[in-house]
């Protein structure tokens, strides 16, 4: 929407209502027009400008540029006031402090003057500035606590309508449904959030709603080159879910920037791990080392060791005894451009005697991720082999767990938070039987 010189004028002088009047100095808005008080409020404090001869021209449309320059000005003017708001604080309580028992209060010409300044005006520039943020970096003004005290709590999530058909061997199955998730996250002070993650989905088959239920719930804490998180959360590591899209309740502390590493314990949610028939919790300790060039190489590796007492069966080791999982990964990417990259993913788990040993490859083009602008696109294509065994809980948007095969993929954003991807699979199960297997699976994303 454009907006003229008096239009902005007055919205920012109304922001203002602590900068001290003065006389206009722009002879084509003369006293009594509506916009006067504010042009002259804003002409005082610097903020905004006119032009040599002594003219403001207000009705010009006014660019985004224009205007971030003005909430520059006005943000800089505002701290400036802050601050001798809370001298002036400063000065008054040092005053009472030194009055005698006998003076009931300071005399009025002692007292010093304390500027008025208004949170409202605060919270409408805040609001502007989030508003211009982009242009607003490109003057060299920083936004990010802007950004993060504009709203002490923020809700995002999406609305998911999926379609998916898989065909194993001679059976074939289909799905249609839809998911609500929803993740809000609270500020608890300049380092520390709270976050959740709730999570609802709906059959279309019979139009039962198959599971509602609080997914995570987790405080985080962020400093400077270090995180630590806390609760129930998201387990999703370096190999890029080869092993792991899950959640796990436990700690995770993040350490450094481009080279990072990560410590965690805890145990996986629900059930853990799916082989037996113990249904028994799986405890899990874990580390990873990652370098990230973010454009060029990326490297890393992890270790996770786990213990479960569904391992204890032949199907995961000859001897069937064992309750513990030992598995080492390493992965290497290259991202060539914004647009290009390549990446790749192997994992063992040195307990396990059968389908111990996974991989993946993926090439991408395009740019294509959660809340999309309109036109983003992306394709993507690859290979994975999924073993059971050390696989535990992978992404399955399109390869399934016991299986091997190539993928393809596409996303495209019709509009803006509105995203639509297809995948399918083309594969056969690790067993002895080799069985062919065929999956396809449609998305239409709305993100909030």
């Amino acid at each position: 929407m454009k907006k003229t010189f008096l239009a902005t004028a007055l919205i920012l002088g109304m922001s203002s209502t602590a900068f001290a009047a003065a006389n206009n100095p722009f002879s084509d808005v003369p006293q009594g027009h509506w916009a006067y008080n504010s042009v002259a409020k804003l002409a005082a404090e610097g903020i905004i400008e006119g032009y040599g001869d002594g003219t403001y021209r207000g009705n010009r449309n006014i660019t985004r540029y224009e205007m971030a320059q003005m909430v520059a000005r006005a943000l800089a003017r505002y701290d400036q006031l802050a601050a001798q708001v809370a001298d002036a604080s400063r000065a008054v309580a040092n005053t009472r402090r030194a009055s005698t028992p006998a003076v009931t209060a300071p005399a009025p010409q002692t007292q010093p003057a304390r500027p008025v300044i208004s949170g409202a005006s605060r919270a409408e520039l805040d609001s502007l500035a989030y508003e211009f943020r982009e242009e607003l970096d490109g003057l060299g003004v920083r936004v990010e606590e802007l950004e993060k005290h504009s709203d002490m709590v923020k809700w995002n999530g999406k609305i998911e309508y999926s379609y998916e058909h898989l065909k194993f061997g001679n059976e074939k199955a289909w799905a249609h449904g839809a998911k609500f998730q929803f993740d809000p996250s609270a500020e608890v002070n300049d380092h520390w959030t709270a976050n959740a993650r709730f999570e609802a989905e709906v059959d279309f088959r019979d139009d039962s709603t198959t599971s509602s239920k609080l997914e995570r719930i987790w405080a985080e804490g962020n400093y400077d080159n270090f995180n630590v998180r806390l609760g129930r959360m998201e387990l999703f590591t370096n190999e890029e879910g080869l092993i792991w899209d899950t959640e796990f309740s436990g700690a995770q502390l993040t350490f450094g920037d481009r080279f990072k590493a990560v410590l965690m314990a805890g145990r996986l949610a629900g059930d853990g791990i799916e082989i037996g028939a113990a249904e028994d919790h799986s405890d899990i300790l874990g580390a990873n080392l990652q370098y990230d060039a973010g454009k060029g190489l990326a490297v890393g590796g992890g270790y996770y060791y786990l213990e479960d007492d569904d391992f204890r069966t032949t199907d995961y080791s000859n001897s069937g005894d064992t309750n513990k999982a030992s598995v080492w990964s390493a992965n290497l990417g290259y991202t060539f451009s914004d647009n290009f990259s390549i990446h790749g993913a192997y994992a063992q788990n040195t307990k396990a005697d059968t389908e111990k040993s996974a991989w993946q490859a993926q090439l991408k083009y395009g740019v294509y991720d959660d809340n999309p602008e309109r036109g983003d696109w992306g394709v993507w294509a690859g290979y994975r082999r999924y073993g059971s065994n050390v696989s535990f809980v992978p992404t399955e948007d399109d390869t399934i767990r016991g299986t091997k095969g190539w993928f393809v993929g596409g996303g495209y954003a019709p509009f803006k938070n509105i995203g639509v991807t297809l995948r399918y699979f083309d594969g056969k199960t690790l067993s002895e039987d080799k069985t062919k297997t065929k999956h396809f699976l449609g998305k239409v994303e709305f993100f909030f």
